[in-house]
């Protein structure tokens, strides 16, 4: 593939143009439009001649014949890595991000929930959040009976955080049994974390069985395959989940029914929230903010659409989970990313 050390001043700088072009505009742009607004002095004929040459290293294309340029996956993949200018956000910038992520800082799905708005409200997308892998230590569980067939588990994590489940109980269970399943589980599972807590439970249920009630040994190993996944939800339940806002904002900038088709699809790859937590493992390996344009990202390929994500750490810098913005290829990536990193950072600070 082209990369841009490959490309001439005159090259680079027209590439440059077409795509800011098409990120204000979203319209093609010709050569008569080119000359008048590139530094170097070149004819309209000398433009087209260029600009054939980039659509021949597939980095620009025309939508129709004799119209302007487009840039391509490829073209627009070029400008971030190696021609976008990506500037920092202000003290002014910065401290109005914080003052409206802390404003909330009451638990960590405020936080969490804020952040997803500030995000969306910032970038004139969708802003996402999926939520830690709570890695924090477990401070509380309880069963709580809701008939004779299921029981609510609560969990509560020492950051604060709360999981509800329903769980199916064996019948003829006494509350008595849940209250010592209760007890049991928060004498074993204190200050542990969840990846902790399932090995440990594990162990124990082997060696200790025996001295358990039998309804309530049953009620303990609901609940630790429930934590494990395996009651058919797909994803752990204290794992990844999703926060996204902002979806309308994706509506604003609509001109055209495939424009619509595409923003249909994205909605639909939205609700599509388990193959979304695989947002986390696109993001886990990276050292900062990583960029997605179009078909490279195979969850949001058919709608044509970018994803700038980061990752957000805990005190020891385990990646705990992810945010971003979810747009059209149109975004105005020099100020989202400077915004999406700089959040990233913030939350990270806050949840610890």
């Amino acid at each position: 593939m082209v990369a841009v050390k490959d490309l001439n001043e005159r090259s680079r700088e027209i590439l440059r143009r077409v795509v800011e072009s098409y990120l204000e505009t979203g319209e093609p742009v010709g050569s008569r439009i080119l000359s008048r607004q590139l530094p170097i002095s070149l004819s309209a004929a000398s433009i087209r001649n260029v600009m054939s040459d980039l659509e021949a290293l597939g980095l620009i294309f025309s939508p129709h014949t004799s119209a302007g340029r487009l840039p391509t996956e490829a073209g627009l993949r070029m400008f971030v890595d190696g021609l976008l200018e990506i500037g920092d956000l202000s003290d002014e910038e910065r401290q109005s991000i914080e003052r409206q992520v802390v404003g909330s800082h009451k638990n960590v799905e405020d936080v969490l929930d804020e952040a997803s708005k500030l995000l969306s409200g910032l970038s004139h997308a969708a802003g996402f959040v999926v939520a830690p892998t709570y890695d924090a230590a477990l401070k509380h569980l309880e069963f709580v009976p809701i008939d004779n067939e299921r029981a609510l588990v609560v969990i509560v994590t020492e950051g604060g955080a709360v999981e509800n489940r329903v769980i199916e109980i064996p019948k003829g269970l006494t509350p008595s049994a849940l209250a010592e399943a209760t007890n049991y589980l928060n004498a074993q599972l204190r200050g542990k974390t969840l990846d902790e807590a399932k090995a440990h439970l594990a162990r124990e249920m082997e060696t200790r069985k025996a001295e358990l009630n039998e309804l309530t040994a049953k009620v303990i190993e609901a609940g630790l395959a429930t934590w494990s996944g395996t009651n058919g939800g797909g994803s752990d339940p204290l794992g990844k989940s999703l926060i996204v806002r902002g979806r309308s904002r994706l509506l604003e900038d609509v001109h055209a029914m495939e424009d619509l088709e595409r923003i249909r699809l994205l909605f639909d790859d939205l609700e599509n929230k388990r193959d979304l937590v695989q947002l986390l493992g696109l993001a886990e390996q990276a050292d900062g903010v990583r960029i997605f344009i179009g078909s490279e990202n195979k969850l949001f390929s058919l709608s044509g659409s970018s994803l700038i994500v980061s990752p957000y750490m805990d005190a020891q810098q385990h990646v705990v989970g992810v945010l971003g913005v979810i747009g059209p290829t149109r975004l105005n990536y020099a100020r989202v990313i400077p915004m999406v990193d700089y959040t990233a950072k913030l939350v990270g600070r806050l949840i610890n």
